[in-house]
């Protein structure tokens, strides 16, 4: 089956990146939101990102204009009714999630691969909320979704392998890297990622070194260029938390296990960049 139009449900961070990515690798793009306040600022945030890429000279004007005649904004998801593939990137709630996979299988026709950018939840739970699980994986873009080049293509028991071969090459058309992983809580990177993480925080909970001294030994001493503490405010404390308490439900596994520093800093409202405070203090560094 050949991918011609793409929908996105959600133009938030993560769904406007993802619909300025499709567009830009010349799919039609729907993109859907709740209201229109949210639906002009996710809008407005693909316009601004294709802006400054012309400013870099790395896009053309023309490129950018080429790309936002590509996309279409609504507040109708029966604007979906002609998707070959829609990407739900909604926020991270199952509840929410499958009653959007409900909602898509009633509307999209039967050919249309329907996909989720859920970065841990279980993908087989939003399947089982249509009639076509065979026809349902998850698409993981990375945040941000225009730089990062990595694409988790997840398949869950019931994917066909049509179905996973199908979001693979789409996953190449858009310029990613593709990995492929099983329906487990965290797939293949955060699995990863999020223990380091957490370590770090605990680290720096008992004092065995500074905020700086734990990013920088990371950084010069295995070449990564962020430390994970930066990195935590990178992704969002908030998230980081859900992520590990999702995963941690699953496996009981204690490396999964969010540290008290990190819940009280999420209570305290020091999520990180997108709220000018985490680990470091981005309101006095602008």
């Amino acid at each position: 089956m050949e991918i011609k139009k793409v929908g996105v449900v959600g133009c938030g961070q993560m769904g406007s990146g993802i619909t300025q990515v499709c567009a830009q690798s010349g799919y039609q793009v729907v993109a859907s939101e709740v209201n229109d306040e949210l639906l002009n600022k996710g809008l407005a945030a693909i316009n601004s990102s294709l802006t400054k890429g012309v400013a870099r000279e790395k896009i053309t004007r023309q490129d950018k204009d080429s790309t936002l005649a590509r996309i279409k904004g609504t507040t109708d998801m029966k604007e979906f009714n002609d998707c070959d593939l829609v990407i739900e990137a909604a926020i991270e709630n199952l509840d929410l999630k499958k009653k959007i996979f409900t909602e898509l299988d009633k509307i999209c026709p039967e050919h249309t691969i329907l996909a989720t950018n859920t970065s841990c939840l279980s993908i087989i739970n939003m399947a089982m909320a249509t009639t076509r699980p065979d026809k349902v994986l998850g698409l993981h873009f990375f945040n941000p979704a225009t730089v990062m080049k990595l694409m988790e293509v997840v398949r869950t028991i019931a994917t066909s392998d049509e179905t996973l071969e199908i979001g693979r090459e789409f996953g190449k058309s858009a310029g990613k890297t593709v990995i492929i992983a099983q329906d487990a809580p965290g797939f293949i990177v955060n699995r990863l990622m999020v223990p380091q993480l957490l370590h770090a925080i605990r680290m720096l909970e008992t004092g065995v070194a500074t905020r700086n001294d734990i990013d920088t030994g990371l950084t010069l001493g295995l070449n990564h260029p962020m430390g994970p503490l930066a990195l935590s405010d990178l992704v969002g404390l908030d998230t980081l938390l859900f992520i590990a308490n999702s995963v941690y439900a699953e496996f009981k596994d204690p490396q999964f296990a969010p540290p008290i520093l990190l819940t009280k800093m999420v209570a305290a409202g020091w999520l990180g960049r997108k709220t000018g405070k985490g680990f470091y203090d981005y309101k006095q560094s602008s």
